[in-house]
């Protein structure tokens, strides 16, 4: 979906230019990780205070062989600040903007629920039947359907849970931690990171209303607006959240 273009803003260049997700996305990345450069520029200027530090030193390893001890290979090296960067603003990306690409806007099509059941209230017809229920599957298989479908209370609690979003939200570059407000260069950091959210809900509003990008807009076109940085409460398909939280 993407080559390597170091004169691009990201480093990369989408193959398909007309792609709301990558092109919303490429955003909201640049701007997590300026945040995260500064931050991490700051306390850690030089390679050689990342490889002494022992409290971070054991964070990574923990991650990689307590964490995720069964993925043995891929792990990027933690020597610089560089290599940090890199881990952090990864870290920050996958439970912020691309859970919220992928999870709210799944309610137009999961919230008719025989798309995607939320629970299988009986086994599969051929999982060992008796032959009285082989026969009446064989008679009457909406009925075997529709027992096994979750109950509308079931059905509605899930998907109520899952894809609305909450009225106490905590969005992501809303909220400065008391620390970093401490700190006027962290502080300023984080203002720049809070602003460049700002301008990116500007960017989709802009692309939502150009014609050229027909993924976007036009006769029967959903506007993409799922990395708008916020929302109102309920079932908006739009907002990053801070990370996951059910």
């Amino acid at each position: 979906m993407a080559v390597e273009d170091l004169s691009a803003p990201q480093g990369v260049k989408l193959t398909i230019e007309d792609y709301p997700f990558g092109s919303d996305g490429l955003v909201l990345w640049g701007a997590i990780k300026e945040w995260v450069s500064d931050y991490v520029s700051y306390f850690y200027p030089e390679a050689s205070l990342i490889q002494s530090d022992q409290e971070l030193q054991a964070w990574w390893t923990e991650i990689r062989t307590v964490g995720h001890g069964d993925k043995k290979e891929g792990w990027p090296l933690l020597k610089t600040p560089e290599d940090l960067i890199g881990i952090l603003t990864i870290m920050i990306w996958v439970p912020s903007g691309h859970h919220a690409a992928v999870n709210f806007g799944q309610y137009a099509y999961a919230g008719y629920f025989p798309n995607r059941p939320t629970i299988a209230r009986t086994k599969m017809p051929t999982e060992d039947p008796s032959d009285e229920e082989w026969k009446s599957f064989e008679r009457r298989p909406e009925e075997a359907l529709l027992k096994c479908f979750p109950s509308q209370l079931q059905a509605t609690k899930r998907y109520w849970m899952c894809y609305r979003i909450s009225p106490d939200e905590e969005y992501i570059g809303e909220g400065i931690e008391p620390s970093w407000e401490e700190n006027p260069i962290i502080k300023a950091a984080f203002e720049i990171f809070s602003g460049r959210l700002k301008e990116l809900e500007g960017i989709i509003d802009a692309r939502n209303a150009d014609k050229n990008l027909k993924n976007r807009t036009g006769a029967g076109v959903v506007p993409y607006q799922l990395l708008k940085p916020v929302s109102e409460p309920g079932v908006t398909a739009q907002g990053v959240p801070n990370s996951i939280s059910i």
